[in-house]
Parts: C-alpha cells; structure tokens; sequence
C-alpha cells in the first residue's frame, strides 16, 4: 500500500547540518561511550563497536534530536510551548529538553506505552495525552492540539533538525573509530538511520550502512525494495515498542533510500538473545528496541565476518519487571 511520494529536496540533511547540532549539544548532552566485548566479538566473527546510547540523558539516543530541534526554533516559537507524540523514548527527550528550555511540553503517547516510560515523561514535567495506537491517528492527534494550544509540533524523526541530532552519535562514534567497515543502525522511523547514514556516507562511501527492523515491521526494507513509501497494513507487533511504525517518515526515506545499502530484519528471540548477551557479557541492560542493530550482527543477517562493525545500542529504557521476564527462560513442561 503506497503511503505517498517523498520530496529529496527537503528532506535531505548534509555532515555540515550534524555538526551545527553537535555545536549545540556539547556540554548538554553525555557523549557515550563506545563499548566492545572479545566475548561478542567471538560469537559476531567480526570486530564489535557497541554505542551505548543506554548511558545519554533520558536514556536513549532520542534527547540528542529533541535537544537540537528545540534549540533550533525561533524563541518566539518555542515559548509557545510544544506537543510530540510517542511511545516513550522520545516523548522524556522531548519533556527534558522542553524543561531545560522553561516551556510546557505536551505529549500524546499510546495507552500500552511501558508504565516507566510514561512515569519518566511525566517527571519531566510534561503533560502526557493518551490515545489507542490501534484505532485512532496519533499525527492527527497532535495536530489538534497544537492547533487548539498554539503549540508547536516537535516530530518522533520526520524533521531535519531531528534527524541532525540523532546524527551526532555517529560522528562520535567515527571519532573514536573511523576504520569501520560496516555501521548497523536500529531504525523505527528513520531518524536516527538518516542522520547516521547522513554522517557515514559523507567520511566514507565505502562504509556499508544497515538498517534493523523488528521482522514483524519491515516498512523500510519493503519501501527500498519497492523505490516509494509502503505503508504496512495495520500496526505491528513486537517487544520493540520503539521500533513499530507503519510507514516510514516522508523526509527519513528521502535520505535513508539514497544512504543506507540494505534493511535486514530480526525476530523477537533474537532481540532477547542480544539483551541476555549484553547483560551478561558487557554488564549493561539495553530495552528491546536498543538490542536489536546487535542481533543483527549476532544472528548472521549482517553478514560481514571479520569486520569491524559499528553498533548502535540506542536504549535502555526497560523496566527490571519486564527486562526479567523477556530473558527468563521458558517454563519447564
């Protein structure tokens, strides 16, 4: 189902956009570290850089493109307040960088959200707005509200200073190792792809860049191989509550179509795999979403042996009821 053309001319972002949002987040948001495990290593047959975006403030790489769009707005703007909406993780980067900016926030996020997500938004000091992510439009939701409120929409990935943001990670990344051969990117709707894709491709055609989707959503992976926007026909369903949208973003697949060099996709016991792995093997706890760019790697679809091979592990946002009961193993009889 065709979800409707893309325009290239606005949606693509340059490596000079990416460090104009570094310039504005250094010294606001954490620069994580870059992690490697030789336990990985053995088990990938390649060389494994983990970006541990479970450390950046709100816990996910989500605060760096709320940050810069926020930042990015007219003051006049700003002021006025603004609304987003999501699943969780950039719902709490958009409530943080609303209260380090001293304006109201609004965020109209799925009823099922995980309870810590929604908890964490509201710490924030943002107003959080429930709605059925089955039956009814979240866009169309917040485009209410910002029309009643006078609030300006902040969007989950389909804006330039968003995917920008979210592009900072891999410059730093490249700056602790610029040899990689490979960049695997978690994509849910295409922000953070875009703006690592963005980054990659300008230090190095040569760098292949991979897409990871939950397999009970691959939107991108059908959307490259059909050339155009396909729309799935209802809403997905996995453990990476991150990662389940519909389409990809109109601006995110102007970029992603023309830098990214394949979609490969994952199952849900893969994803467990890969956080039971890096619990154990590197000691940090990454949500579903976070772990699924290293089961890639670890399931085989990467393909890329011997590699050096740069990871995103871009959350960790999962509470320990959930976390335990994902990586319990089944019961016996």
């Amino acid at each position: 189902m065709n979800a409707g053309g893309s325009s290239a001319a606005r949606a693509v972002i340059e490596l000079d956009d990416v460090q104009r949002a570094a310039d504005r987040l250094r010294g606001v948001a954490h620069r994580t570290p870059v992690l490697h495990s030789a336990a990985i290593d053995e088990l990938a047959g390649a060389e494994v850089f983990i970006k541990a975006e479970c450390f950046q403030r709100t816990g996910s790489f989500k605060f760096r493109g709320a940050y810069n769009a926020l930042a990015a707005l007219p003051e006049d703007q700003r002021r006025r307040g603004v609304v987003t909406g999501s699943s969780g993780n950039h719902a709490a980067a958009v409530a943080l960088a609303a209260r380090l900016f001293g304006v109201a926030a609004t965020v109209v996020m799925p009823e099922d959200a995980p309870a810590n997500k929604r908890a964490a938004t509201e710490a924030y000091g943002a107003t959080v707005v429930g709605y059925d992510r089955y039956r009814e439009d979240r866009d169309r939701r917040c485009a209410e509200l910002a029309e009643r409120h006078g609030l300006v929409v902040v969007p989950a990935f389909d804006d330039a200073t968003v995917m920008a943001g979210q592009g900072t990670l891999a410059l730093e990344l490249f700056e602790e190792v610029p040899d990689l051969d490979v960049l695997v990117v978690c994509v849910g709707g295409g922000g953070l792809m875009a703006g690592c894709a963005t980054v990659a491709k300008a230090r190095d055609r040569a760098v292949e860049v991979v897409g990871v989707e939950p397999a009970a959503g691959d939107d991108h992976r059908r959307s490259l191989a059909a050339g155009e926007r396909v729309r799935l026909d209802g809403v997905p369903r996995s453990i990476a509550d991150g990662q389940l949208v519909v389409a990809p973003g109109e601006l995110t697949f102007a970029v992603n179509r023309q830098r990214v060099d394949r979609f490969e996709t994952v199952t849900d016991e893969e994803i467990v795999v890969a956080m039971g792995l890096l619990f154990e093997r590197v000691k940090v706890v990454a949500e579903p979403s976070g772990a699924s760019a290293l089961a890639a790697v670890l399931s085989g679809a990467v393909g890329r042996r011997g590699a050096r091979i740069g990871v995103t592990l871009s959350g960790g946002n999962i509470d320990a009821a959930r976390f335990a009961a994902l990586l319990a193993p089944p019961a016996a009889g």
